[in-house]
């Protein structure tokens, strides 16, 4: 499946502790670059969300955005240590009978260190939810991609097929060039006066075909067609072999420009020219 490495996701996930959101963004890199930022209590979860990037993606440059927003209510809610409020209550108690004096604040016995904590959240059980959160981003994240990479296909594939119609506009036009290009040469020979054998003649005329025949561009310009198409069908990331393809693509196109003597074959190297620079743009964006 084609992917871009153009996407944006988000999760969001919530629970008695509060609530937690994933975003993800990527633009095309030529390698995987990951970019995380989360809380501060979540620090440690940072080499794990990273793998699970890792494990997911294979080009882009990602943004990895965690935001948390805590439970107020759970955050303030206090436990008492009903163990040590009692024994500080008894205490208390047996002082004031032993000197018939003073009085046992309740305020006081629960400011005692120890009497009253704040509840902690269990960090373990919120990260594990966390976690599974990125995975449902990632998810979509993937789908996003693979959404903008079936568009950014077709267009690949429409410009395939323009290629391969410039290729056989140019191998209608070869016969013609050839014949053009064997009166030519004649004519400057008899224009010039001078007689050659049939043998020398011959020899020349093969020559000069040679030198404009394009048949073994063509040929690999089609080998490259097909291939490109079947890359285009692999299920693994496709990106550096489609650019690869576009390299051997120029190559081809500039040696057909190259040896090109007529207007309408020079007219289909430069259209040539303009379809596999309209693919390596494309090319750019997919992972």
């Amino acid at each position: 499946m084609i992917r871009s490495m153009t996407a944006y996701a988000r999760r969001e996930v919530k629970g008695e502790w509060g609530s937690a959101s994933w975003e993800l963004r990527s633009v095309n890199q030529r390698y995987l670059e990951t970019y995380i930022r989360m809380p501060e209590q979540f620090r440690s979860l940072e080499p794990v969300a990273r793998e699970h990037i890792r494990t997911r993606l294979t080009r882009g440059k990602i943004e990895c955005n965690l935001r948390f927003e805590p439970d107020t209510r759970a955050q303030s809610s206090l436990l008492l240590n009903e163990k040590l409020a009692k024994q500080l209550v008894e205490a208390a108690n047996w002082v004031k009978m032993q000197s018939d004096e003073g009085e046992i604040n309740p305020v006081d016995i629960l400011r005692w260190p120890g009497v009253m904590s704040a509840q902690e959240q269990d960090l373990d059980a919120i990260a594990a939810e966390i976690l599974a959160a990125l995975d449902g981003a990632l998810d979509d994240f993937i789908i996003a991609r693979e959404t903008e990479g079936l568009a950014l296909k077709a267009l690949i594939e429409q410009r395939l097929e323009g290629v391969s119609a410039e290729i056989v506009k140019v191998r209608a036009q070869m016969p013609e060039v050839v014949k053009w290009q064997r009166e030519r040469l004649v004519s400057k020979l008899e224009e010039a006066q001078v007689q050659l054998e049939n043998t020398r003649l011959e020899q020349e005329l093969v020559l000069m075909v040679q030198r404009i025949d394009v048949a073994e561009e063509l040929d690999r310009l089609e080998a490259h067609v097909k291939e490109t198409y079947n890359i285009l069908k692999k299920k693994e990331a496709v990106g550096r072999r489609l650019d690869f393809m576009m390299q051997e693509f120029n190559r081809e196109s500039n040696t057909l420009a190259s040896k090109s003597i007529n207007a309408d074959v020079t007219n289909s190297a430069i259209e040539l020219k303009v379809l596999i620079e309209q693919m390596r743009e494309q090319i750019q964006n997919i992972e």
